[in-house]
């Protein structure tokens, strides 16, 4: 048998560039919930839930790796014990060497993430998050050092963490001037002498770094600088919006009245019991849509201010709707929340396909379980619920 040559450790690395944990609300667990990084991967599937039927379909089909959207393990675990719900499907994933992966609110603010692959299942484009996410922030250092010990200085910022911009390291920027001081009785120059003006040839190195480093990097200039004083500055660079962040708003190809665009919404997306619905005129003409998938009634004061023409989003109530409306908010779609993020699997499975289908003994698919819990609905005569 040949072994498989893709490690679950590259496929977390390249998981975890596209959908970065950093993203993740502080609430939540993301990332590897079982499984060894050094076991071989060459089948994963993707679903939006770890229900017992998904657990199965995993087993079944051979995978190595079962990638889900909403976290197995969350609020109050204590146990993974067998003879608990939760604990039993651990069990059964690791008796079968099927690692398990959650990629949840981080995959709901990455670039693209959750509400793009929605986005595209319904034909909107040209998106920005509803509520975008500002840069990491981070510290510009401005170090004065002596030419001579500059590469010293500059090697040990690096290694502190400091000169990392994107995908490059190592980063800096350096001009060459004439530094001066005069050292008073008392000090321990380790150039020039008490008393006397010192000139000296020196650079200005200017690196960045995440302000949550500060102190590694003030400690590696002070272990590496050759002065008892070394002269510095720190300066917090402005926070800037990114294209990561929760929801989308983009626009359709083409004008649609809302009671056509919801039923675009239902052709898009996987029947559920829960349905489509929408709130406001029929008649109304959508041309600019904001969206949200998953749960995203927090937004309901927030997307009248857009100047949207209509909010999709899954497990909407009767009263928020209904005083977001009054207040002259735009028409809802309502759908199910299950429904709303299922187009998001097929989005991670291309992730990991790009980057490893070309390896003999590759292959993934895409669950076809359908985890939305509600299984009987009852519409009346006249087509209401």
């Amino acid at each position: 048998m040949t072994e498989h040559p893709v490690t679950l450790a590259e496929i977390i690395d390249v998981l975890d560039d596209a959908y970065p944990p950093r993203l993740a609300e502080s609430w939540d667990s993301v990332g590897l919930v079982a499984g060894d990084p050094q076991a071989r991967i060459g089948a994963v599937m993707f679903a939006v839930d770890a229900t017992a039927d998904v657990v199965d379909e995993a087993i079944e089909w051979g995978a190595d790796l079962l990638v889900v959207h909403h976290p197995l393990l969350l609020r109050g675990v204590d146990t993974v014990a067998a003879d608990t719900p939760k604990g039993a499907l651990i069990h059964r994933l690791i008796r079968a060497g099927c690692a398990l992966f959650t990629a949840h609110t981080n995959a709901d603010s990455a670039d693209p993430g959750v509400s793009d692959a929605l986005a595209k299942a319904l034909g909107v484009t040209a998106t920005r998050p509803i509520a975008p996410i500002d840069t990491p922030r981070i510290d510009k250092w401005s170090v004065l050092v002596p030419t001579a010990a500059g590469d010293a200085v500059r090697r040990a910022l690096f290694d502190a963490g400091a000169g990392s911009i994107g995908r490059y390291r190592d980063c800096s920027w350096t001009v060459r001037g004439l530094g001066r001081f005069l050292p008073e009785i008392g000090a321990q120059p380790a150039i020039g002498r008490i008393g006397e003006l010192e000139e000296v040839e020196e650079d200005r190195i200017e690196v960045v770094a995440p302000v949550s480093s500060r102190a590694e990097i003030l400690a590696a200039l002070r272990r590496a600088h050759p002065y008892e004083e070394p002269a510095f500055d720190v300066f917090e660079e402005a926070p800037l919006p990114t294209s990561t962040g929760l929801g989308r708003v983009g626009t359709l190809d083409a004008p649609s009245t809302l009671r056509d665009f919801t039923e675009r919404v239902r052709a898009a997306l996987p029947e559920t019991v829960w349905g489509v619905r929408a709130a406001g005129d029929p008649d109304s003409i959508v041309s600019t849509v904001a969206l949200c998938g998953g749960s995203g009634d927090s937004f309901l004061g927030v997307v009248g201010s857009l100047g949207v023409d209509v909010f999709v989003t899954a497990d909407l109530r009767h009263h928020p709707v209904d005083e977001h409306l009054r207040a002259g908010g735009p028409a809802v779609i309502d759908v199910a929340h299950w429904a709303s993020e299922w187009p998001w699997c097929e989005q991670a499975r291309g992730v990991l396909d790009s980057r490893f289908s070309r390896y003999p003994g590759w292959t993934s698919r895409v669950s076809v379980r359908r985890t939305d819990p509600w299984t009987v609905g009852s519409v009346h005569a006249s087509g209401e619920r």
